[in-house]
């Protein structure tokens, strides 16, 4: 979405009680939030920098620190708690689960496992390709990407050696993801990573068509690239990226581990933006399990039957805790029409948030939104903190670009309270840049 507007159009609340479960708690001076980040420096490695709190309990969209102090959560754990903090369906999905079975190993399956699997599939491929499809189940998005790759080398054998990424793609951290994964900073550290991933620029069908041959295993794309600013694959790339990469053979894989589950107002993001598109293999993970680590691979076809025994596995993936968790997940969403919420409010409040001074452009589906600074500003980052300072959690994936990847259930209060402090927040950050 590019949008300009000026109206945010009425939808229902939130359903879910964000009354504050830490009421009558005074707001603190800051000591406790600064006690728990000491010891935090003293005992966690060093790999996510400073956490800017310590956060302690959530409801709804609501989350609160050690010291007391409120904020609006409009990152939900990087689109992953699509229903809000404590949501009641979770809660007693999980409760129920573990208080039956909580872990099993792969040696053995269970009735969540199984039914999890199956609605999967029918959200995945919601066409004909079911009939020919497969789920392995994991604990990440880094994970199911790690699968994917392995899918990939196994497709075709040592004939098809490449494999194809796009530049600005974020698929993981770990060590075949990693590879998979374009930012130079991220991959230098710990290489030689596994080998054979070129990266084209994205959205570029020439450089696709140019790049690709009978070598090639397979193209992994998101459809929307989170960490690159939150930017849409342009209208027609995933249609040719189909017919390119099954003319040679290769397969293709979508990874939908944020755009995925609900994020863009349908359960794929492709849905939306390449109806009809029906890919080989598709990831998942983040708002799958509603905050409990889970993550997917739903393959089709030839792709569905590349990984056999022993070729792959998992110790904790697939657990009935984590399957119980994406059931309510799943169950929720479709008894509450959230698909169709999503998309009114992220419509709405997109061409709110372009009409606001400062804001260069609005970027995304759904409830995945970039909010794309104009220049001069200060770095997103400072704009992302003086947000948190006035009780709203958002993230700069890009020193231009601001994220916004709310829980589903957000109100169209919090949204226009939202959409006025930025509008403050950047008001000033203009005001002083004319006065400097």
């Amino acid at each position: 979405m590019t949008t300009q507007a000026r109206t945010l159009s009425e939808a229902p609340a939130s359903t879910t009680d964000s009354t504050d479960p830490a009421a009558g708690a005074a707001i603190g001076d800051g000591s406790a939030n600064a006690n728990w980040l000491n010891r935090y420096t003293d005992a966690v490695m060093n790999t996510f920098g400073a956490p800017g709190r310590v956060l302690v309990r959530g409801r709804g969209v609501r989350v609160w620190d050690a010291d007391g102090k409120e904020y609006t959560d409009l990152l939900a754990g990087i689109a992953v708690n699509c229903l809000g903090h404590a949501h009641p369906a979770i809660v007693e999905a999980v409760t129920d689960q573990l208080s039956t079975l909580g872990h099993v190993s792969n040696f053995f399956t269970t009735p969540a496992q199984v039914r999890l699997a199956e609605e999967l599939i029918s959200l995945t491929f919601p066409g004909p390709a079911a009939r020919e499809s497969r789920v392995f189940l994991a604990n990440s998005g880094t994970e199911a990407n790690e699968a994917a790759f392995k899918i990939a080398r196994r497709h075709g054998g040592g004939s098809r050696p490449r494999v194809l990424a796009l530049q600005d793609a974020f698929h993981g951290r770990t060590m075949g993801a990693l590879a998979l994964t374009y930012k130079a900073a991220y991959r230098e550290p710990f290489e030689p990573l596994p080998g054979g991933v070129e990266f084209i620029p994205a959205g570029d069908v020439g450089a696709l068509r140019n790049a690709l041959g009978p070598d090639v295993a397979a193209l992994i794309v998101e459809p929307i690239q989170g960490e690159a600013g939150v930017r849409e694959l342009p209208a027609g790339y995933l249609e040719a990226a189909r017919e390119l990469t099954k003319a040679v053979g290769a397969l293709l894989i979508i990874d939908e581990v944020q755009t995925g589950m609900g994020r863009s107002g349908a359960w794929m993001a492709h849905h939306l933006i390449a109806p009809g598109v029906v890919p080989d293999v598709v990831t998942l993970a983040k708002g799958l399990g509603g905050g409990i680590p889970i993550g997917a691979v739903v393959a089709t076809g030839e792709a569905a039957t590349l990984l056999g025994p022993g070729q792959h596995g998992t110790t904790f993936g697939g657990n009935p805790v984590a399957c119980a968790a994406a059931l309510a997940v799943i169950e929720t969403i479709g008894s509450q029409d959230l698909l169709g919420r999503v998309e009114r409010l992220g419509s709405a409040w997109a061409r709110d948030l372009a009409a606001v001074d400062g804001v260069d452009q609005v970027r995304g589906r759904g409830l995945l939104i970039g909010i794309g600074l104009t220049e001069g500003l200060p770095p997103a980052g400072e704009i992302a903190a003086a947000l948190a300072a006035r009780g709203f959690i958002v993230n700069a994936p890009r020193p231009d670009t601001i994220r916004l990847a709310p829980p589903f259930i957000l109100s169209d209060d919090d949204a226009r309270a939202f959409t006025t402090a930025l509008s403050e927040v950047l008001t000033r950050a203009l005001s002083e840049k004319v006065g400097s």
